[in-house]
């Protein structure tokens, strides 16, 4: 198959016509989600930017000290909310973390580069409110679902000296991204997303965090066993390019497809969840 045949890369990459009840499983995650507000001791819409949409919950842990884990939920860099996902929360903070939420400006409004940046931002508001919150700033770990697997990679890569020179070099412990998306290219000629994202060639290679040099710390890459190839091809790929040093995780979750595969993350006996708490020291 033509890599860049427009009907093969849809079937690839279009995962809401792949999963007919994908409606049905965005109102359970928000009833989850909504929930889990009710239960959990949080701050909302605490600002990290400017911006409208440059805000992020906060569910806090009882321990002061605790590390944190700050999700980044997926929807393509276009679509869905970070109150769609607060339901990721409970299991962390029983399990003695600190969980961030951060909203991001969407596409086409913006271009998947000021999303990038909005998320550095977000790490660094983490850092310097981790006083006043009770979070443990020597332990953050990072969590994103699809294209936010994406960012957290790129996140670990950041130059953070460049971000602000009050950050220590590597703030983060670790990332874990989830059905991640590593290589840009082909969704330049993806018919359902491309017009959206706008992505030039240059756009594509500079964006692709599979080929920037290896970090430091960790990612743990994970795919659901159900999803397409692409997808499974995305998550080895950033082994194969990043090295096993850098990926020392690299898995497929049988009967898991796209979006259920979060809720092993939710799930206190997920492998998911286990490998978050391991980045963030809780294992």
């Amino acid at each position: 198959m033509n890599a860049f045949d427009p009907v093969w890369l849809d079937q690839q990459y279009n995962n809401r016509a792949r999963i007919p009840e994908h409606a049905q499983l965005f109102e359970r995650w928000r009833q989850a989600s909504a929930l889990a507000r009710q239960q959990l001791n949080w701050r909302s819409d605490l600002a990290y930017g400017d911006a409208p949409t440059q805000t992020l919950d906060v569910f806090l842990a009882e321990r002061r000290d605790a590390p944190v884990l700050i999700f980044i939920h997926g929807g393509y860099w276009r679509s869905l909310d970070k109150a769609d996902h607060s339901f990721v929360a409970p299991a962390f903070v029983a399990a003695g973390a600190h969980v961030v939420v951060p909203n991001y400006s969407l596409c086409p409004s913006v271009g998947i580069a000021d999303i990038a940046l909005e998320m550095t931002r977000v790490v660094a508001w983490t850092v310097a409110h981790a006083g006043e919150l009770g979070m443990d700033p020597a332990r953050i770990a990072l969590a994103g679902h699809s294209a936010g697997a994406h960012l957290a990679a790129m996140l670990l890569c950041c130059r953070w000296k460049d971000v602000d020179p009050a950050l220590p070099p590597q703030p983060l412990a670790g990332a874990l991204g989830i059905s991640g998306l590593y290589d840009l290219e082909p969704l330049r000629h993806a018919p359902f997303i491309r017009d959206d994202l706008r992505l030039s060639e240059r756009d594509a290679w500079r964006l692709s965090p599979a080929f920037y040099p290896r970090p430091r710390k960790p990612l743990y890459a994970v795919a659901g066993g159900d999803e397409s190839e692409e997808f499974i091809r995305h998550n080895r790929l950033i082994r194969d390019q990043w090295g096993p040093s850098s990926v020392p995780v690299c898995e497929t979750l049988a009967r898991h497809h796209h979006l259920d595969i979060l809720h092993n993350l939710a799930d206190p006996a997920g492998r998911l969840h286990e490998l978050a708490l391991r980045l963030l020291g809780l294992r």
